[in-house]
């Protein structure tokens, strides 16, 4: 008898009138929207302007979701193109299928376009989104739950995933739940790089190569449990492989680029407030007080000279102070003069 398990959904699909409601496709909707809220308050924190994010998310997401179809197809042609298949089922994406690989290559591309229409560094964008596309995974990833898809191995562990279905050559049991080792792994490493990038103040793309790295690391070994059809090399899954490489390097990058560019991005979108700014705008603003403070001092000492009494006499001539003036006192003082030494003689 079983204690405890992870239950398995009865359905999917919910049906709204004639619209299915899906719940692979809904786990990937909110994983959208949670990576472009994160993001976008990321970037705003880093001076960028608040919007920049989703706008640019209007090319990537798109180009996200070809990739990781693409991705899936290419890597699993077999179920689409083999001989019994409908190759027309390649487009059902919300049958589940998509290959994050590719739909981070392919959504750096869509990125890239929508970086470069608005003049903001591709490095800088893709450190802003990165914990939030980890976190995007992580809610992703329970759509493979609503699909009963990509588990573990058997197992009696009291989290065992219990699997229902028994189409497409399921066999009803109990399973490891890779998917919700991969979400809780994938939440680890986004609060990874919101740290690490806090306490280190990673720029020019080393918070993205971070969170590339470290998903890599967690899904070697989950990867390494599933139990679903995958191409092999060398007796390991193609996914593994893939997950090596990509480890290397994003590594590869975080050490270069840490010594070529040492830091974080100044500006990250031209025209927007940087933290930089601010104190500017503080500086230009003590300047003009300054410019004010001595304008009103001239203006002060100009209402001081108009206030000052003006003897109406000063200019009129022959009065007190003009030249005539000045001419009578010198036509006087010899006069005394003499008058003052007449009488000592007597």
């Amino acid at each position: 008898m079983e204690l405890a398990f992870i239950p398995s959904p009865s359905r999917s699909v919910l049906h709204l009138g004639i619209i299915p409601l899906r719940g692979y496709a809904f786990c990937i909707i909110i994983g959208v929207f949670v990576a472009v809220w994160l993001g976008n308050k990321r970037w705003i924190a880093r001076g960028g302007r608040s919007g920049t994010v989703a706008d640019i998310a209007v090319w990537a997401v798109p180009f996200g979701l070809l990739g990781g179809r693409l991705y899936h197809v290419i890597t699993d042609y077999e179920l689409y193109f083999s001989e019994g298949r409908d190759w027309v089922d390649a487009f059902k994406v919300w049958e589940g299928g998509l290959g994050i690989w590719g739909a981070i290559a392919l959504g750096a591309v869509g990125a890239w376009i929508g970086c470069r229409r608005r003049g903001i560094p591709l490095p800088a964008y893709a450190d802003a989104i990165a914990p939030g596309i980890a976190f995007a995974q992580a809610i992703g990833r329970w759509g493979n739950w609503f699909n009963q898809e990509l588990y573990g191995k058997a197992t009696d562990v009291p989290w065992a995933l219990h699997i229902t279905s028994s189409a497409d050559g399921r066999v009803p049991g109990y399973y490891h739940p890779t998917f919700l080792y991969e979400s809780l792994w994938c939440i680890g490493v986004g609060l990874l790089v919101i740290w690490a990038d806090r306490r280190f103040q990673l720029g020019h793309g080393r918070a993205f190569a971070l969170y590339v790295a470290a998903y890599c690391v967690g899904r070697g070994w989950i990867e390494y449990m599933r139990v679903d059809d995958a191409h092999h090399i060398l007796g390991l899954r193609l996914n593994d492989w893939t997950a090596m490489v990509v480890f290397l390097l994003a590594v590869l990058y975080i050490v270069i680029s840490a010594r070529r560019r040492p830091g974080r991005e100044a500006v990250v979108e031209p025209g927007a407030d940087t933290p930089g700014d601010k104190d500017g705008e503080t500086a230009a603003a003590t300047e003009a007080s300054g410019k004010d403070a001595d304008d009103s001092a001239e203006d002060a000492d100009d209402s001081a000279v108009r206030a000052k009494p003006v003897d109406p006499d000063a200019d009129r001539p022959g009065g007190p102070g003009s030249a005539e003036d000045a001419d009578a006192v010198e036509d006087v003082a010899p006069a005394t003069v003499d008058e003052a030494g007449s009488a000592k003689k007597g």
